[in-house]
């Protein structure tokens, strides 16, 4: 288990992914603990002065404008709890939420949201022992904070929510009472600092972003694949070609191409045919990918920018001054997931596009549907349909979720981000591109095995070629694909294909 210190170091996304996987220990610095403690008493001092502070003794949304008296600041807190916990759905796995409850951890070091030292410890002591809060998915728009699932998290600290622990969903006061732990009692301001905030939004981004990095480097090797098994042309990922463009993620991607095919027996085999020209979604394979890199990269530093920001409202500074922010809305994760929602769609669009190319069938080498005996086998006629199928879905999923709003709390919350719905529909986008990229690696490497086994692959993709050998993904007959494809799919997921290409070929 490895260890995440909490201070005022930024962190990039890398540095959290691992908790999307497994239980790491959190600690404070000691830094954080004082920052923490000094904007509690800071607090307190102002609640003293008896000076207004939205949602310490007021209302809330539409209703800032009551004052709520000194002996119900508490109450205030816990009822805010109760009626917010309004969240519906699957509840978020287990990762996320580790992920929620760490960046919820990371805003408090920062000294502005002025919460107990014994607030931040107990939620500290749930992460570390993998008390894990049952958070439904839905319910949040991404504005004034993720207030609805983030309020199920809060409950689950007051003993009224539920939990899992070692996979087991049970009542948080139950597994509290098991391991000698009080249930939270909130005090003033506990309960907004527990629910304002982009943490789920984030924490969904960063999944996202975990898991579509390696799609980008997955889907020049699955192009530089289909080059060779589509009998297309080398020389236009020429990289001296692409200098021209002053892309560097189109020039990379030309670079990984081109370096992918050296010395492939198979491109040198129809060197001096007759075709002038491949079809876009070979041609063009840089100008895509590289632009879909270009947007992962952008989402990435906004992602990374919110890891590290303050994300609470209102705000307690070192000079005493409490202000009120709009720093719960994520209109820039919303963002960011959006761009990363095309990008990654793209790549999707253009592999169908590939395999496509090899439905039609190829001169006079490679018959229709990639079949031996066209007619009576049917080959990846159908592996194709999936792969439309599952393109054509994204093309809806890619729509911008931050362009639209909806108004809420009796219009005082107007416009709002909808960035939770962008980060969720961006990981069904990615599941899709997972599977389309796996189906095409499963068509060019099957069509090298059937119709070009005269030749051989380039060094580098002749290891792929081994490894699918390994995992009897080739075959000369028509099978129930699907099992096939899933296997591809787990390669991807567990990077054994960019683990094998990088032991010859460093990709850029």
């Amino acid at each position: 288990m490895g260890t995440l210190v909490i201070s005022d170091k930024s962190k990039l996304w890398e540095d959290i992914a691992p908790i999307l996987k497994s239980l790491h220990e959190v600690k404070f610095d000691s830094k954080s603990l004082k920052s923490i403690e000094n904007s509690r008493k800071i607090l307190e001092s102002a609640l003293k002065t008896n000076s207004v502070i939205y949602g310490v003794n007021t209302g809330f949304g539409k209703l800032n404008n009551v004052k709520i008296k000194s002996q119900d600041l508490a109450k205030l807190q816990l009822n805010l709890i109760r009626s917010h916990a309004c969240g519906l759905g699957k509840p978020l796995d287990d990762g996320i939420v580790r992920v929620i409850m760490l960046l919820k951890l990371m805003t408090w070091s920062k000294g502005h949201s002025g919460v107990s030292i014994e607030l931040a410890n107990f939620l500290l002591e749930m992460l570390n022992n993998d008390i894990l809060p049952v958070i439904p998915e839905k319910g949040s728009v991404g504005a004034s904070g993720d207030l609805a699932p983030l309020a199920h998290l809060a409950l689950s600290m007051i003993g009224e929510g539920k939990v899992t622990i070692r996979g087991e969903k049970i009542d948080s006061k139950r597994v509290f009472n098991k391991l000698g732990m009080d249930p939270v009692k909130l005090s003033a301001k506990e309960g907004i600092s527990l629910i304002n905030g982009t943490q789920v939004s984030t924490a969904i981004a960063i999944k996202a972003i975990h898991e579509s990095n390696n799609l980008f480097y997955t889907s020049d090797v699955a192009a530089a694949l289909s080059v060779e098994a589509g009998l297309c042309a080398r020389d236009i990922f020429d990289p001296e070609v692409h200098k021209l463009k002053k892309n560097k993620n189109q020039l990379s991607t030309a670079h990984n191409i081109y370096n992918l095919l050296e010395n492939s027996e198979i491109v040198m085999s129809h060197i001096n045919c007759n075709k002038v020209q491949d079809p876009y979604s070979i041609r063009c394979v840089p100008h895509v990918h590289g632009a879909s890199k270009t947007l992962f990269q952008s989402a990435v530093e906004i992602v990374n920018e919110e890891i590290n920001s303050v994300s609470d409202n209102p705000l307690i500074f070192n000079n005493g001054e409490i202000k009120n922010s709009g720093h719960f809305h994520a209109e820039n994760i919303s963002q960011a997931m959006d761009i990363l929602s095309i990008a990654v769609s793209e790549i999707g669009a253009i592999s169908e596009k590939r395999i496509n190319y090899f439905m039609n069938g190829v001169e006079d080498k490679i018959p229709q549907f990639c079949a031996l005996n066209p007619g009576l086998e049917s080959g990846f006629m159908l592996a194709h349909v999936t792969t439309a199928a599952l393109a054509s879905e994204n093309k809806t999923l890619s729509h911008p979720a931050s362009v639209d709003s909806i108004s809420t709390s009796a219009g005082m919350e107007d416009f709002v981000s909808m960035a939770p719905w962008s980060a969720k529909k961006c990981l069904k986008i990615i599941n899709n591109v997972r599977s389309i990229l796996a189906i095409e690696l499963m068509v060019a490497a099957n069509v090298n095995f059937r119709f070009h086994s005269n030749y051989n692959s380039s060094p580098h993709l002749s290891n792929l070629m081994k490894l699918f050998q390994e995992q009897d993904i080739l075959t000369k007959k028509d099978v129930p694909f699907h099992e096939i494809i899933e296997v591809v799919i787990s390669l991807i997921k567990n990077e054994k294909i960019l683990q094998n290409i990088k032991k010859t070929l460093k990709l850029k």
